[in-house]
């Protein structure tokens, strides 16, 4: 799933942090040597201020901005900004603070029943993001593309508007950058902030200043669950049934981030049993980045992205969603692994040299063990859950190993991308799952490879992307057009062709659904800002799936269509309506598919929210409907589900202590017809869970910040349904209609 769906996390990360303060160092710059953009309608320009020549259009050119190259072709609205450009009267740095609340608002538009990816890892970047923002006036693109929510065009916007203007000096100048929207730079704001590029050396920095001035950071997590589950009562979970989990972190700046994750889940015994060293789960890992040619060092855990992600993507991908920039895939490269996520991760060394200028070679290697069953000296299934609280499930634990190694070379002068990615990995047995008809084709075997070639091209205001990828068996397919009519009016075309015999383990790219192999899409999305504050996005998608898949015994389609409808009638006051309709074939239950029916899903959802000073208040509706189709002599009843949910916050930067309250009331009818609800929680946490059936669900949260360095954060739950006397089955069960959880968490910061 989805510049929405991302965004739509980003705007849980910043709500809490709406107040900028002064940077803590001054800069004194003098004024007359200094200018910045505005437009004649924000600033009055009188008549006897200077204005700066025009400046004579001129073609690409080729430049250096910190330390990238960077080729600039000025657009027709950038020249013309020059004419309105006046001295600055003062620099504003800015940034946000460090403590950063994290409210996890609209996540239900993020979240799909089919998505396993780790969301713990994308915000934990997030919040890393928000602690070291970014100097837009020396930012490279690879620092600006770390912002999932910024186009390709966006980017290059920056990096043009500062080469044609130079130093920014006020944030407010994004609203003359081409195509920065509103609720971009809404977004973006926290990020970044504004300094003289002069103080920027992009040189690695002393390891006596890295000593001195890193910052270290240690967060602890438990998790108390006030009820009990019949796994604990009937001795089938060997451990305790609280969950917890520390983390120390060590960075300074991007150059070096160094760390340990540790974690337990609950059931999972600690210095007991099969975990006997400690925690069941550690994730080290050591981060290098210099602005030499040895770029990037990675040690330990990390993950790893490039292309478009038919071939590697270890980062959040997030499909189709209520916005354009989401769908469009970025290569990340060498990142770390911090999470407590433990399947989708690499364990060993990578590297990223860069030996002439604008080419880069990455190489990776990497050893770990995975869990699993193993009989007759072969793989039968792989557990990807990472839970190890019963016997069985802690008779799974490494019992195999999986090693993966590659490459990728990349040309990149900023509007032309050249890629190429080539991975060979084996397990240390041979893999035989047990195979349905609609299985047939999944990954099977020991030996296994990927190569691929991406491309991306922009010129103006079009941006083209793609790759090409084949396998063992198969080879996929997927291409991206982007077309900005003008700054309010976007286009976007992804068509996409995965066979149904593409193996690909390590990949993850825009579907519909949850793997890269037997589909054919093509999506068309526009966004338009019809009138100020108003915003409308529409999208379909029609998908072709040329096999079987789970549920459906022959070949089938199936259609998407997204729309949004957001007004902001003032700063404070903001309320959108979404609508989605989907519609799949299944097989008739009871059938052995004689009989596929469409299945028809209609969800509806309307959100109002408030910021009046620190205070946030958010009412949420949702309703869907959920039908099979008649066919013969079968008939079936449609399905409703609805939920709705109000929500108060408070943050303040002048208070050490903050807080939100959120109740939600829900009623469906059957599973089909479930519904979410987001939830703000600890740092580094996703929770948006999913009800059926009849009950309420409340949450309190308290955040207290003291001593300068420490934060403690509480949180308690309850949910209740009014349809059943028991909670969730077999090891799970709950034997009664109530559960209620307290979470703790303490961050220390030096």
């Amino acid at each position: 799933m989805r510049k929405w769906a991302v965004a739509v996390v980003l705007t849980m990360l910043c709500i809490g942090a709406r107040a900028q303060v002064p940077a803590k160092r001054a800069v004194d710059v003098s004024a007359d040597s200094v200018w910045t953009g505005v437009v004649n309608t924000v600033i009055d320009l009188t008549d006897d201020e200077e204005k700066p020549k025009k400046r004579a259009r001129v073609e690409t050119v080729d430049v250096t901005v910190g330390s990238v190259d960077v080729a600039v072709e000025p657009t027709d609205m950038a020249i013309e900004q020059a004419d309105t450009l006046r001295p600055a009267p003062e620099w504003e740095s800015q940034y946000l603070p460090s403590d950063v609340f994290l409210p996890v608002d609209d996540v239900e538009e993020l979240y799909d029943d089919e998505d396993d990816q780790d969301w713990d890892a994308v915000i934990e970047e997030l919040h890393e993001r928000l602690q070291e923002p970014i100097n837009l006036n020396t930012a490279t693109r690879e620092e600006l593309e770390q912002l999932p929510f910024l186009s390709d065009l966006q980017v290059q916007g920056l990096l043009s508007y500062v080469y044609i203007h130079g130093d920014m000096v006020s944030l407010n100048e994004l609203q003359v950058v081409d195509h920065m929207d509103y609720h971009t730079r809404h977004l973006l704001m926290p990020f970044v902030y504004v300094a003289p590029s002069g103080r920027d050396t992009r040189q690695f920095p002393r390891l006596r200043n890295i000593v001195r001035r890193g910052h270290h950071e240690f967060i602890t997590r438990l998790d108390l669950p006030l009820y009990t589950r019949r796994g604990y009562t009937n001795g089938a979970y060997l451990g305790s049934k609280q969950y917890h989990s520390a983390r120390y972190a060590f960075n300074y700046g991007d150059y070096v981030r160094l760390g340990l994750t540790a974690e337990k889940d609950a059931g999972e015994p600690l210095f007991a049993l099969h975990n006997g060293k400690g925690y069941d789960y550690y994730s080290p890992y050591l981060l290098i980045r210099t602005p030499g040619r040895l770029s990037t060092v990675a040690l330990g855990n990390y993950r790893l992205s490039f292309g478009m992600g038919l071939v590697l993507n270890g980062e959040l991908s997030l499909g189709k969603s209520f916005g354009m920039t989401t769908p469009a895939y970025r290569s990340t490269g060498i990142r770390k692994h911090s999470s407590t996520g433990e399947y989708n991760y690499f364990r060993g060394v990578a590297l990223t040299l860069s030996p002439v200028r604008r080419l880069s070679v990455s190489a990776f290697y990497s050893h770990r063990s995975m869990d699993g069953v193993v009989e007759d000296d072969a793989i039968t299934s792989i557990l990807k859950t990472g839970l190890h609280r019963t016997q069985t499930e802690a008779d799974k634990v490494n019992r195999f190993s999986l090693q993966a190694m590659g490459a990728n070379v990349a040309y990149d002068n900023n509007r032309v991308h050249l890629g190429a990615t080539g991975l060979y990995y084996f397990y240390s047995l041979p893999y035989t799952p047990t195979l349905r008809t609609y299985s047939a084709y999944y990954l099977q075997g020991q030996h296994f490879y990927n190569a691929s070639v991406d491309y991306k091209l922009l010129l103006r205001r079009w941006s083209l992307a793609g790759e090409a990828a084949i396998g063992r068996y198969g080879y996929a397919l997927i291409n991206r057009l982007t077309y900005h009519v003008r700054d309010a009016y976007s286009l976007m075309l992804i068509h996409r062709l995965y066979t149904k015999d593409y193996w690909a383990l390590f990949a993850r790219a825009f579907s519909d659904g949850s793997s890269t192999q037997n589909e054919h899409g093509l999506y068309l999305a526009a966004e338009l800002v019809p009138m100020a504050r108003w915003r409308v996005f529409g999208a379909v998608d029609l998908v072709s799936f040329p096999y079987w898949k789970y549920r459906i015994s022959k070949a089938s389609h199936s259609l998407d269509v997204m729309s949004k409808v957001s007004y902001d009638p003032s700063r404070h006051l903001s309320m959108y309506v979404t609508y989605r309709f989907r519609r799949r074939e299944r097989d008739v239950s009871g059938t052995s598919g004689a009989y596929t029916s469409a299945i028809l899903h209609h969800k509806l959802r309307y959100r109002l929210t408030s910021d009046i000073g620190p205070v946030t208040l958010r009412a949420t509706a949702d309703f869907n409907h959920f039908r099979q189709q008649d066919i013969g002599s079968y008939h079936f009843e449609g399905r409703m589900g609805w939920i709705g949910t109000l929500m108060a916050a408070y943050a303040d930067d002048d208070c050490p202590l903050s807080g939100a309250l959120q109740a939600s009331y829900f009623h469906t009818d059957d599973y089909d017809s479930r519904v979410y609800a987001s939830e703000r929680g600890l740092l580094n946490t996703f929770y948006t869970p999913s009800y059926y059936g009849h009950g309420y669900r409340a949450s309190a949260l308290v955040r207290f910040k003291f001593l300068s360095v420490a934060t403690l954060i509480a949180k308690i739950g309850h949910t209740a349904y009014f349809d059943r006397d028991a909670i969730s089955s077999g090891n799970d069960l709950i034997d009664s209609a109530h559960r209620t959880d307290i979470q703790l968490q303490l961050r220390l910061r030096i």
